[in-house]
């Protein structure tokens, strides 16, 4: 059986005698806690057999899916290298085999196969690449945020543009230039540069208009883009939030048939 498992693979006959002699074969039933949460990690799980799911637990108690790992997988070596409570829990989800080995093991097999230690850092990259593909998963950036990594010169030019266009103090602005420009040429009369009916006045107004609506609506535009990107992160929660449902609902159902077994088990002895 240990010659089966890739990490033992290079060990030879006598080597893997003196291993079988020491470590423990384990059998677990479907549904069987292999390690639990938060328990100290004092051996690491070779799967040899069957199929095993490796979750967690985030802050809103809801359970995780990490990883599902197969046979020749190194199972929770990270927490028993630096010795601190497990991180995951793990459940045989069929019925399934594995060699467990402690620290003690491990030490043995490296003075021995220090080419051994190769795998075990493969191992470790593994979990971490479950890892990082779990915070990636889950995280939901802000839509703003995302927009603006993404801005250009231009796009943050008209964003400005297009605030101070619609506020009152672009309002009370053109108001207090109008009023000026106006009292003057009517003050200063024939030797006016633009006498009534202000035709200059009326050109710059009209450019004006011309520049400041593709302005506007490029800044709509932005903003139609972030409405869309907020929306498809809705969506992506909404069908986060409906697996979750299901996944409860499941677990609802296997504990319902647990305990139908255990009422026919009672019901069994009592007779």
């Amino acid at each position: 059986m240990l010659r089966e498992i890739p990490l033992l693979s290079r060990m030879d006959e006598e080597e893997l005698q003196v291993l079988a002699a020491e470590v423990d074969v384990r059998d677990f039933a479907p549904r069987e806690r292999i390690f639990r949460l938060g328990e100290p990690a004092t051996a690491v799980f070779l799967v040899v057999r069957g199929s095993v799911r490796v979750t967690t637990v985030d802050e809103e108690n809801q359970e995780v899916l990490i990883a599902h790992p197969g046979p020749g997988t190194l199972m929770g070596l990270s927490s028993m290298l630096d010795e601190r409570p497990r991180q995951t829990q793990a459940t045989a989800e069929e019925r399934t085999q594995c060699v467990e080995l402690t620290r003690q093991h491990l030490v043995r097999l490296l003075s021995q196969k220090p080419l051994a230690g190769l795998d075990m850092l493969a191992a470790l990259a593994e979990e971490l690449s479950d890892a990082q593909h779990l915070v990636r998963e889950r995280s939901a950036r802000h839509p703003n945020l995302v927009i603006e990594e993404t801005a250009s010169a231009g796009d943050r030019l008209s964003d400005a543009v297009a605030h101070f266009g619609g506020s009152w103090s672009f309002i009370l602005t053109c108001l207090g230039i109008l009023v000026v420009y106006t009292s003057l040429n009517v003050w200063l009369g024939e030797g006016a540069w633009d006498p009534y009916p202000f035709i200059l006045l009326n050109l710059f107004l009209s450019m004006l208009a011309a520049l400041q609506a593709p302005i506007i609506m490029m800044s709509q535009n932005r903003q139609d883009q972030k409405d869309r990107l907020r929306g498809e992160l809705d969506y992506e929660v909404n069908r986060k939030a409906e697996a979750e449902i299901r996944a409860l609902s499941a677990q609802v159902f296997q504990l319902n048939d647990c305990v139908q077994d255990l009422e026919v088990a009672v019901r069994k002895q009592a007779l």
